[in-house]
């Protein structure tokens, strides 16, 4: 069982302020936590592979090819921008 000291001293790293009430409550759940933790000590871990996710990850790749679009689906999106200039669509100044 953890003290009431323990579970304090946990909840200042944590950096959060418990009440009694919270404080009696964390104490039984931070047990619940290192009981279990024990119980996955007692696994035979040896010959696993280390795994980075749970499940197989695979990088999906496609060729970045530039799409022709026309003049006309250009002049469009411009159009649908709150500033123009031109043929540009004008921003807010990013640089001061």
């Amino acid at each position: 069982m953890l003290s009431k000291e323990e579970v304090k001293h946990v909840a200042r790293l944590a950096r959060i302020k418990l009440t009694e009430e919270e404080m009696q409550k964390m104490q039984g759940e931070l047990v619940k936590i290192l009981d279990y933790i024990e119980k996955l000590k007692e696994l035979d871990v040896e010959n696993l592979e280390p795994t980075t996710h749970s499940i197989l990850i695979k990088n999906v790749f496609r060729e970045d090819k530039p799409e022709e679009k026309s003049k006309e689906e250009g002049e469009k999106l411009i159009q649908l921008a709150p500033q123009q200039e031109g043929r540009f669509i004008k921003i807010k100044s990013v640089f001061k």
